[in-house]
C-alpha cells in the first residue's frame, strides 16, 4: 500500500520531467510514495523519457496515452491507476515550490482537498505585474460569480482524498486549465473541507504552455457557462 500518490501532468515535457520526478522524490523520501507521470500524447520525447524514469525508480510510473486528452482527463486517468491513500498533483515546470509538499499530508488529516495557494498568509510568489493582476481579476470573478470562498484556483498544485480526488474528476467536465477551477467548486457546492496552504510560487517564462490572453477569455467564458449549468 502507498501513503501518497503525486501526479505530475506532462505534455511536451522531455526536457524538465526528470527535473520533477527527482524533485518530487527528493522531498517525499522518508514517506511511503509513488510518483505517476501523465504523459498526454507528446510530441518531442515525453514518453520515452518517462518510460527511462519509471525503470530507473520503482516507485515511478508512467502512463501514456495515445492522442491528446486534455488536462483534466489526463489527471483523472491517473487518478484512477494510484495506489495512494491521497493523491493529486503538481506542475512539472516546478512554478510552485516542491517543498510545499510537506504541508500537504498533515493537512490531508483533517481536509478533504489541500490546495496551494499564492494568496494566504505565509506564501510567496514573483511574477509579472501583468500575470498577476490578470491571476487576481480572474479569482475575484470566479468567486463572484460561481460563489467560491477559495483565494487560488489555478496553482496548479492540489491533492485529495483518493475516494474524493475521484469522485471530483467524475463531476468536472472542463478538460484544459479550467479543469482545476472546476473540482474546486464541485468540492464546494458537496460541502467538502478545503483547505488552503501557502507556496512559494515563481513564474516560468521558458516552456510555459499558458497563451495568457487566449486562455483568459476561455476561462472566463468557462466560469460563465459553469455558472449556467449550475443554475439548470
Amino acid at each position: 500500500m502507498v501513503e501518497f500518490s503525486v501526479v505530475l501532468p506532462a505534455h511536451d515535457e522531455a526536457k524538465r520531467l526528470e527535473k520533477a520526478v527527482r524533485a518530487a522524490r527528493r522531498v517525499l523520501k522518508g514517506t511511503s510514495f509513488e510518483v505517476l507521470i501523465a504523459e498526454d500524447g507528446s510530441a518531442d520525447g515525453t514518453a520515452d523519457v518517462g518510460r527511462k524514469l519509471a525503470k530507473r525508480f520503482s516507485n515511478v510510473r508512467c502512463f501514456s496515452f495515445k492522442g491528446r486528452l486534455g488536462r483534466g482527463r489526463a489527471l483523472a486517468q491517473a487518478f484512477f491507476k494510484s495506489k495512494g491513500k491521497f493523491v493529486g498533483y503538481m506542475d512539472v515546470d516546478l512554478a510552485t515550490d516542491p517543498e510545499a509538499l510537506r504541508r500537504v499530508l498533515p493537512a490531508l488529516v483533517f481536509a478533504d482537498v489541500v490546495v496551494g495557494s499564492r494568496y494566504v498568509k505565509e506564501s510567496r510568489a514573483s511574477r509579472s505585474f501583468t500575470r498577476d493582476v490578470f491571476s487576481k481579476v480572474y479569482n475575484a470573478w470566479v468567486r463572484l460569480w460561481l460563489g467560491s470562498r477559495v483565494s487560488d484556483h489555478q496553482c496548479g498544485f492540489k491533492f485529495f482524498k483518493k475516494n474524493v480526488g475521484l469522485r471530483l474528476c467524475a463531476k468536472a467536465k472542463a478538460n484544459h486549465w479550467f479543469w482545476d477551477t472546476e473540482v474546486l467548486v464541485w468540492a464546494q457546492r458537496l460541502k467538502l473541507n478545503v483547505v488552503e496552504v501557502p507556496v512559494a510560487w515563481r513564474e516560468k517564462e521558458e516552456g510555459s504552455k499558458v497563451n495568457l490572453f487566449r486562455d483568459a477569455w476561455r476561462m472566463g467564458s468557462d466560469v460563465v457557462g459553469l455558472w449556467w449549468r449550475l443554475r439548470s
